[in-house]
């Protein structure tokens, strides 16, 4: 067979032979002319440092011509020799090789072309073609080697998506062990180039300047009480009105889009375009936004971050900023990723203002304070932070890595998420124990889907692979079938869909349902989980079946979180659901994304994996101990029913758990308990090493330990008597110091005249509160803790009415007595007030009455 040739380059001529050295990897001519481009100047440059050090890094901002001219520079003939130029987006992908097609007057297949997840356009003669980053990993991870490929490039890196670091950490892998002469290039507009340099070995870090056209950077900052929807669509109809050429509109997500469309309809001139560009949109759609607009006309394209980079959008002269993005987190503790309204980065605003200057000067209207852009993030955080790690640790499995932080991630993935994807891929049967890979997970591998997903089409029965495929399918594209939370009546309308990306769709689940049919029948299967999509998404999620609750369109989930559909949606009337979607904050999440679930398929999935059980329940009510059959499935209560309660240690001990959620003074520890509490309190304040800590908060922690043994049987806090709480107390004195206890702080005082006072603890320093004429006699100061603490006495008039405090009752006896005695003489003249009371008798009692 003659060779085949290409671009007038004979297939003889390969400028990525295997046999050469890494010196001889240059540059051949190409027999047609490049277009002049920024990077153009940076060509040789980058040749050179790929032929010596077999990697490097490209720095190009936007408009430079990376995306086109690097892999058409660096094309070769012959076999082998394919180069794979990866790209985070379809959109940009199916831009790029139409844009290197026209430029090698071709069409798109030929040497230049695309491989996408429902889109594939490659032939025998393809020796450039344009990969999304998903499909890498899934072409590397299929043929380690890359069999036929000479270089890999990583385009627009800096968005740092989960496949884009996976990628390149599997390529870096295969470098470094299987292909020395396989060529890996990092480029990007706005990139920490030293940091990717040193993950690639201190690769060569080459820059190049942009095209240079002037950008006006403006702004307009919009009140917070304003919707971006209307800021939006009110400085584009300022714009229309006082600039020339087409507008690129950035807003978050598909929602703001479609409403900034609904406030310019019919409100703009005849001759201007109203073009939406999100990534929801199938392939004809995209790429009738980004074409130029018809000579005479002018367009608006309403995108998201979809747009930020590898495109030109001919005729753009003006970009308005909303300043927002929206970005999936991944939450390890629900298994949930939710999409968040955030600010752009510093670097994306810089990109998207780019837009405007790739043909001719333009103008950025940011819809900000000039001043808070020094307040945006430097970059975009990588999605490796903040994602659902399951796909990568089964891959990674694949690959012979336990721990996906052995390859080279430029960030190492973050530890609670591997833990959560280890758990979740061991529920779903996809590791064993050692995390290596099961019969299940090989199969689940096998489909180009999400672990839950693959696990779905995995474990369906036959009959009902292609449903679970289309349904998977369903999920993973956006748009299909419609934008209703109601996943069964989207699965009907994308069956019934003829419409060219439904047709694509289709023909994926179908392979995807042909793959999977290789594995074994489960003969077990209940047939009452078959041919209903709420049943089937039940083997993705069955942590996600929800249950209605009592409030109207309000639902728990089996994995103890709520949700809410809106009561006047048809998904609302079904009891359960299956739900794969839900956003919000936890107090409000919406389910977006939901199928209905049977009652039959409920009843076979509680009897497989519901659990019944008697439980003891504590009433904070009643502060009392119940009896429940609780039917649970997972943390959601199907039913439950009363039972006697029953006595003994484990009703004591559910007792103790509740009470100890009051504050200890629910307690009935009556009088004698207090003061028994006071006065070990005090001791432990005083001497901590010998007496215990019997705090409020150590005393709750610890109540089923120091009370529930002196309360066997009680199952209501009405059961707890007053003497069982003191034994209680006292039990908790160590043995040695137990009999010291009335010596070093008793809980009474036994005054001269033969009556006992109690003494409070309430402090410090403990306190007697007695009248006056008692303690006649007393020559000492009364004292406790074997006479080193002396009491603080609260003197008493015989109404009970405080007259002294002291410290120092001889002191007081031989100075303030004299002042005292004269004023109680005349308000209690039927008392005795000696002169002396150091040597009087005590009494308690008026003078005797004479006859």
């Amino acid at each position: 067979m003659a060779p085949v040739r290409h671009f007038g380059v004979p297939a003889t001529s390969p400028i990525f032979r295997a046999s050469q050295s890494p010196t001889e990897f240059q540059r051949v001519p190409i027999l047609f002319d490049l277009p002049r481009l920024p990077v153009s100047h940076s060509l040789d440059d980058l040749s050179t440092a790929l032929g010596e050090r077999r990697s490097a890094v490209l720095v190009a901002p936007p408009g430079a011509g990376k995306t086109t001219l690097v892999p058409l520079h660096l094309l070769g003939g012959g076999s082998p020799g394919t180069i794979l130029l990866v790209e985070p987006r379809r959109l940009a992908a199916r831009a790029a090789a139409r844009r290197m097609a026209e430029i090698a007057r071709e069409t798109v297949g030929e040497t230049i072309g695309w491989r996408m997840r429902l889109d594939t356009k490659v032939s025998a003669r393809t020796r450039i073609e344009v990969v999304t980053e998903g499909v890498f990993t899934r072409m590397i991870l299929g043929d380690p080697e890359l069999a036929g490929v000479c270089a890999v490039i990583f385009d627009e890196f800096h968005e740092r998506s989960l496949d884009g670091d996976f990628g390149l950490a599997l390529a870096l892998d295969v470098q470094g062990a299987l292909r020395e002469d396989l060529r890996i290039l990092v480029m990007s507009a706005t990139l920490d180039g030293a940091r990717v340099s040193s993950l690639l070995g201190d690769a060569p870090v080459i820059t190049s300047e942009g095209r240079g056209f002037p950008i006006e950077i403006r702004h307009r900052e919009h009140p917070g009480t304003e919707r971006i929807e209307d800021a939006m669509a009110s400085a584009i109809r300022e714009i229309l009105a006082t600039e020339t050429g087409s507008v690129l509109a950035f807003l978050p997500g598909q929602r703001e889009i479609e409403r900034v469309a609904e406030r310019l309809a019919g409100r703009l001139a005849a001759n201007t375009i109203l073009a939406p560009l999100y990534g929801a949109m199938d392939g004809a759609a995209q790429d009738l936004a980004i074409r130029p607009a018809p000579a005479g006309q002018r367009k608006v394209v309403l995108a998201t971050s979809i747009a930020e980079t590898s495109l030109t959008i001919d005729g753009v002269r003006v970009v308005i900023d909303s300043g927002l993005s929206r970005r999936p987190r991944f939450e390890p503790a629900t298994g949930l990723s939710r999409l968040e309204t955030v600010r752009v980065s510093k670097a994306s605003a810089d990109q998207r203002a780019g837009r405007a200057g790739r043909t001719e000067p333009g103008i950025a209207l940011r819809l900000w304070r000039a001043e808070q852009t020094a307040a945006l993030e430097a970059f975009d955080p990588p999605e490796i932070m903040a994602s659902d790690l399951s796909g990568l640790l089964l891959d990674c499995a694949a690959w012979g890595v336990a721990d996906p932080r052995d390859l080279a991630f430029l960030d190492p993935p973050p530890e609670p998420a591997l833990n959560e994807a280890r758990r979740l891929l061991a529920d779903l049967g996809a590791l064993d124990g050692d995390g290596r890979l099961t019969a299940a997970g090989e199969a689940m591998r096998g489909l180009p889907l999400p672990p839950r997903l693959a696990r779905m089409v995995v474990a369906a029965g036959r009959g009902d692979r292609l449903m679970a495929a289309r349904l998977a399918v369903l999920l993973t594209e956006r748009g299909l079938g419609g934008n209703d939370a109601d996943l069964a009546e989207r699965l009907r309308r994308f069956e019934t869909d003829r419409g060219p990306r439904a047709r694509s769709a289709d023909a994926l689940a179908r392979r995807i349902a042909q793959s999977a049919d290789g594995g074994e029948e489960d003969a077990s299967r209940d047939p009452r989980l078959s041919g209903e999509a709420g049943a089937l998404l039940a083997l993705a999620y069955p942590d996600r079946i929800a249950v209605r609750r009592g409030v109207p369109g309000a639902y728990g989930l089996s994995n103890g979180r709520g949700g809410l559909v809106d009561p006047a949606e048809a998904l609302a009337r079904h009891r359960a659901l299956v739900v794969a979607d839900l956003v919000g904050a936890a107090k409000s999440t919406r389910i977006v994304a939901a199928a209905p679930l049977s009652e039959e398929a409920l009843a076979a999935i509680v009897e497989r994996d519901g659990l019944a059980e008697d439980v003891l329940l504590f009433d904070r009510n009643a502060k009392a101990v119940r009896a429940r059959r609780i039917e649970r499935l997972g943390r959601i209560i199907l039913s439950e029913t009363p039972l006697k309660t029953p006595t003994g240690e484990a009703a004591a001990t559910a007792l103790m758990e509740g009470l100890a959620g009051f504050d200890l003074s629910i307690l009935p520890f009556g009088k004698e308990g207090e003061r028994l509490l006071r006065r070990l309190r005090f001791l432990a304040g005083a001497d901590p090493e010998v007496w215990p800590d019997l705090s409020e908060e150590t005393l709750r922690r610890r109540l089923a330990e120091w009370l529930g043994p002196f309360v066997p049987g009680a199952t209501s806090l009405s059961e707890i008597s007053e003497g069982q709480v003191s034994q209680a107390l006292h039990a908790l004195v160590p043995g040695p110091v137990q009999g010291r206890l009335g010596d070093l702080a008793p809980s009474h005082f036994e005054a001269p005249s033969g009556n006992r006072h109690p003494i409070r603890y309430e402090d410090d320093q403990p306190v007697l509160s007695i009248r006056v004429q008692e303690l006649f006699g007393l020559t000492r100061h009364p004292s406790i803790a074997e006479g080193r603490l002396p009491l603080t006495i609260e003197l008493l008039s015989p109404a009970q009415r405080p007259i002294q405090i002291t410290r120092d009752l001889p002191g007081f006896w031989s100075g303030s007595w004299a002042d005292v005695r004269a004023d109680l003489r005349g308000r209690y003249p039927r008392h005795e007030w000696p002169e002396d009371p150091a040597n009087a008798a005590p009494t308690a009692r008026a003078k005797r009455r004479t006859p």
